[in-house]
């Protein structure tokens, strides 16, 4: 029983991770100035495995709408245009030797829309990653059941409670969304 109510709160913190990490994507959606957050998800196909961007090069912000890339090996340049472009960020690499330029658009309303679609994809791989703990959760209650280590009337109760913190959590990200949409539309 103890054991039950700590992977409750372990699942907890399993989704309280997915909030972070959708926090930190939707920090890289500026809507004004560049940031170098924004090309945080971007992951590169290197040395026969995605790394992330980080991993292969320096982001930095010269200029308020610029983003330059420094990337260490000049065999990756090609590589880690290809992500970039991949990302479906609306930006445009412009390669000089192991320097990639991302000139930031500015923000018409065409822009914001992409914006907002971008969010919106953040917001459902977090739905997703939620949804993906919760099922985690429930497949251990079903065995611990099938087991015979808990009554069926704990199964139903903790699986309450595992929806009632998916629920919260995909309320979270809602609100996440929401906050965002209207920070992209209204600057």
């Amino acid at each position: 029983m103890v054991a039950a109510t700590h992977d409750l709160n372990e699942l907890k913190r399993k989704m309280q991770n997915t909030l972070g990490v959708l926090k930190q994507e939707f920090s890289g959606l500026r809507t004004g100035r560049a940031s170098a957050h924004l090309l945080d998800p971007i992951h590169v196909d290197a040395y026969g495995a995605s790394m992330p961007l980080s991993q292969v090069a320096t982001v930095s912000v010269p200029e308020a709408r610029l983003l330059s890339v420094s990337v260490w090996d000049r065999s990756m340049v090609h590589a880690v245009e290809k992500a970039i472009t991949a990302a479906n960020l609306g930006l445009n690499p412009q390669t000089e030797g192991q320097t990639i330029r991302l000139r930031i658009p500015e923000l018409n309303e065409e822009r914001r829309k992409e914006l907002v679609k971008v969010a919106h994809k953040y917001a459902e791989a977090a739905r997703v990653a939620i949804r993906h703990v919760r099922r985690d959760g429930l497949d251990v209650i079903k065995k611990l059941e099938k087991d015979h280590a808990i009554s069926k009337d704990d199964h139903e109760r903790m699986s309450g409670e595992i929806q009632k913190a998916t629920d919260q959590m995909i309320h979270d990200v809602d609100q996440m969304l929401s906050t965002k949409e209207k920070e992209i539309l209204t600057v």
